[in-house]
């Protein structure tokens, strides 16, 4: 077996470990410095070094331990806020903490992790912002896990939307919601209590009209996706949350 440790940016880092596990690794855990996969024997390491060579892949030689077992014992669960607790798939039946809801990952799934900083930001804003009965529109949904954070809380309608085929699809599967491939101008105006959007900076600027559109005479916007030192323009932030350098905003 060999392992290769890659050293991908924040942002980067879930959309690396779906593609890992699309390559037939045996197993994900993170260090302090990057990310490092498992691979058996069988696999063809000098194309995975040539595939990922954005990340700085770094080859080694491992010794015959059980590394799918290391690698599930490197996803715990994750306590986010006052009120979710996510955990991946293989820990579903394990009690969940007295006041809490139980959110399932999957480190396969693009985007759908919960450990980059945005993602918890939004859950955070979720537990805040997400009424009962409340219309909830997650745009640029990835895997859909803060579409299903908004069910969680009690939303009474949750539709999500992604440019991204395979996205969409895997928040479908993920959810049972209705998402679909597109984006907020096919939304109905004043449509939304909350709309949600982690994206970058760059996207955001550019879907600001259809946003302000869809959202509800005194509804919210979730924003986030981007750092400090890179923030969209055309919004005024009535609340900025912060982690790691990335930020959230309530609009």
């Amino acid at each position: 077996m060999f392992s290769i440790l890659f050293h991908p940016a924040p942002e980067r880092e879930d959309n690396l470990v779906a593609e890992l596990f699309d390559c037939g690794t045996a197993g994900i855990a993170e260090e302090e410095d990057g990310i490092r996969a498992f691979f058996e024997d069988s696999a063809d390491a000098k194309t995975l070094l040539t595939r990922f060579t954005d990340f700085q892949p770094e080859l080694r030689r491992e010794a015959a331990i059980d590394w799918e077992q290391s690698s599930r014992d490197a996803w715990p669960p994750l306590e986010i806020g006052r009120l979710f607790y996510l955990v991946p798939p293989w820990r579903a039946d394990e009690p969940t903490p007295a006041g809490r809801l139980q959110l399932v990952v999957n480190p396969g799934m693009a985007c759908g992790t919960g450990r980059h900083p945005c993602t918890q930001l939004c859950l955070e804003a979720i537990e805040r912002y997400v009424k009962p009965g409340h219309r909830v529109l997650d745009v640029g949904a990835g895997s859909g896990i803060l579409s299903a954070a908004a069910q969680l809380v009690g939303a009474g309608c949750v539709i999500g939307c992604d440019i991204d085929a395979d996205n969409a699809r895997i928040a479908r599967e993920r959810t049972g919601l209705p998402l679909f491939i597109g984006s907020a101008e096919a939304v109905r105006s004043a449509w939304a209590d909350v709309v949600i959007a982690n994206i970058d900076a760059a996207v955001l600027e550019h879907l600001e009209p259809e946003l302000r559109r869809v959202q509800k005479p005194g509804g919210r916007l979730i924003l986030s996706g981007f750092p400090h030192w890179d923030i969209p323009e055309g919004y005024s932030a009535r609340e900025t949350s912060e982690r790691e350098g990335w930020l959230c905003w309530i609009c």
